[in-house]
């Protein structure tokens, strides 16, 4: 008791608390026996006194306390703070403590926003001046929670922090509401945002916002939302941390208790519920921006000479990874995979279809039929036109100029498919970073891989419809020129003798005008296509070349010699395709490979040496049926021979 009046009387308060602090944490039950003893009335008078100079030492605390904060006056302030929970006063020191911070910040945010509005817009950080306040706000009261962290876990505990740190966010909110306000009324942000959801509205004859116009507004907004989400994401972890020490004896309902009030914290204040406004209006815009941009792209497509691909493909892809590189910055899951939905659509539905209706105008016929079609095709996309309001002359093109466009739309698909595929390992290794960091709650990666796999999806769909014009092609430049000329193989006789064998040997008949007219015909695709697409197209013709080739020779018949010839025809026609391909093209000519055997047999029994368990190696694509129809081309082979073969 002595203690306590000396060290009042001293003003040494820190000592006084101690005293004060030492009995009442002594034991209610001691206290109460010590009362019943001999000296029970000196003790009782004691603990009066003691209770009297707790209450004196709490006021004093007190007005001592706001007296420094007054005067601003930290070395006092944290002195006096220091005491309170020595008093048992420790949410009434936390809540004065933080009122006193909380004035700190808002006098710091008050002059950083007078300075805000001082601005010229010259200046070189004029254009993100919002989003640089709001990270100086942030970046203060990460300050004082880093510095007084320590003086609230070692005098007051830990698990105290959340409170202190409450306090704070409320003043937070306070000052991001001015920040914000200032920026929607200076940045004209709901106008802005109005202006594009009318644009949006294919009915609405508004005067259409020029995309160029919301960039550094877009630019801002993720910036800001970003800076938000780090100062959530260090509140949290201070949160958490200093959790986990004073929960450790915790039950299990105090520790969700206190995960709920940290949740409730973080979704719940102002700063996030006004940021989710903000990306809101911002994803809209983003995706007006991003639809806008793509459509000039296409509107500009240009292909020089030379090139493979037209100057959409880069400009669209450039404009997508702007964009999506946008909602990336923001550092939110849910803004990210919002824009690479928009963007999926956008590629989908509307440049996709911009690059099949290009498809639709069919590669220039060479037959009276295919030119009747692309009539068909032309007088269909006039129409289109007109319905649209937009007539372009330049559809009906000549046609080299058409069949230049059907080849650069092929290669423009080929590039888009895989830009997409690149967009998406990319987009796979900048999320992981952005989980990592901590950012996204639980669900955040499942959406990401929903997202990605949509991602994926869509670039099948470039490669499905290059397919379909590969075999547009195939049917409508190929097909046609192709079947005639291996008709020819019907006008010359593979019925011959030794004399005509020696003159073919002289002048081939049919082959090698046939090799040298593909070889012409693919020239013009060898130097429009790139060499994956021109190879497809290589397989595709192969594939004809074989199935053609079978009905003709079917049709024919063969002396051996005339065996020997088609043998001889069939070697030069694969060894020459095998030079304009990466691809392997002998199992396309296996079942012509060996028919060309069959033909070459001297006698009809010889078939037993090759067939069944004597095959080795071999895997017979004939079936018996076709081995017999082919022994019967053989106008030496007699019928009862071929109708005895056991196969």
């Amino acid at each position: 008791m002595d203690g306590v009046q000396t060290a009042l009387r001293n003003e040494d308060y820190e000592q006084a608390a101690a005293h004060i602090h030492r009995y009442l944490s002594l034991d209610k039950s001691v206290i109460e026996l010590s009362r019943q003893g001999r000296e029970g009335n000196i003790i009782e008078a004691n603990l009066k006194l003691l209770q009297e100079a707790e209450q004196r030492l709490k006021i004093i605390v007190t007005k001592k306390f706001d007296e420094a904060t007054r005067q601003e006056d930290l070395p006092q302030v944290e002195r006096f703070f220091k005491i309170f929970p020595l008093l048992g006063l420790h949410e009434e020191g936390l809540s004065n403590f933080s009122e006193y911070l909380c004035k700190q910040v808002a006098n710091k945010a008050e002059e950083n926003l007078q300075l805000v509005m001082k601005t010229d817009m010259s200046d070189r950080r004029a254009a993100v001046i919002f989003a640089d306040t709001l990270t100086l706000l942030f970046e203060g009261i990460a300050r004082i929670v880093e510095t007084h962290q320590p003086i609230v876990e070692t005098y007051y505990g830990p698990g105290r922090l959340y409170t202190l740190i409450k306090h704070l966010q409320v003043e937070c909110d306070r000052q991001v509401e001015k920040v914000v306000d200032k920026f929607i009324q200076q940045r004209d942000y709901h106008r802005q945002f109005q202006h594009v959801q009318n644009s949006m509205m294919r009915s609405s004859a508004v005067e259409r916002i020029e995309p160029r116009e919301l960039d550094p507004i877009l630019t801002e907004v993720t910036l800001m939302n970003a800076r938000s989400e780090l100062y959530l994401r260090f509140i949290k972890r201070r949160i958490v941390s200093d959790f986990e020490v004073g929960d450790s004896m915790a039950s299990e309902e105090v520790k969700q208790e206190h995960q709920k009030c940290l949740d409730k914290l973080l979704n719940n204040c102002l700063l996030s519920r006004t940021m989710q406004e903000l990306i809101g209006y911002y994803i809209t815009m983003e995706e007006y921006f991003m639809r806008e941009t793509v459509n000039k792209a296409v509107a500009m497509d240009t292909c020089e000479k030379g090139q493979l691909t037209s100057s959409m493909v880069d400009d669209v892809f450039y404009i997508v990874k702007k964009c999506i590189g946008r909602a990336l910055s923001s550092s939110s899951i849910d803004c990210l995979c919002a824009m690479i939905n928009h963007s999926i659509t956008e590629l989908e539905s509307d440049f996709r279809e911009v690059l099949c209706n290009k498809l639709k105008m069919g590669f220039p016929a060479t037959t009276f039929q295919d030119f009747q079609r692309g009539v068909t095709s032309a007088v269909s996309l006039m129409h289109s036109s007109l319905q649209q309001g937009k007539f372009d002359t330049k559809g009906i093109e000549s046609t080299d100029e058409a069949k230049q466009s059907f080849l650069v739309t092929l290669n423009n698909l080929e590039v888009c498919s895989e830009n997409i595929m690149t967009l998406k390992k990319t987009l796979e290794s900048d999320c992981a970073k952005l989980l990592q960091q901590g950012f996204g709650g639980e669900q955040a990666q499942p959406k990401i891989d929903s997202c990605l796999s949509d991602m994926a999806a869509v670039s099948h769909k470039f490669r499905d419809l290059l397919q379909e014009g590969l075999n547009e092609l195939t049917n409508s430049a190929i097909k046609p020129q192709v079947k005639p000329w291996i008709n020819l193989f019907l006008s010359v006789s593979h019925n011959i003798e030794e004399e005509e064998f020696n003159d073919y040997e002289a002048n081939d008949p049919w082959v090698q005008q046939f090799i040298l007219n593909l070889e012409q015909q693919m020239a013009e695709f060898k130097a429009g296509l790139s060499q994956v697409i021109y190879d497809s197209l290589t397989s595709l013709m192969t594939t004809l070349i074989a199935v053609e080739m079978e009905k003709v020779v079917l049709k024919s018949t063969f002396s051996r010699l005339g065996g020997l010839q088609f043998d001889k025809e069939l070697r030069s026609l694969i060894a020459y395709l095998t030079t304009v391909t990466t691809w392997t093209i002998r199992d396309k000519f296996a079942r012509l490979s060996q028919m060309a055997t069959i033909l070459n047999l001297e006698r009809v029994t010889e078939i037993l040496d090759y067939w069944g368990p004597n095959s080795g190696p071999l895997t017979w694509r004939l079936t018996p049926a076709e081995v017999r129809q082919v022994l019967a081309l053989r106008m030496d082979f007699r019928s009862e021979d071929i109708k005895r073969l056991r196969l």
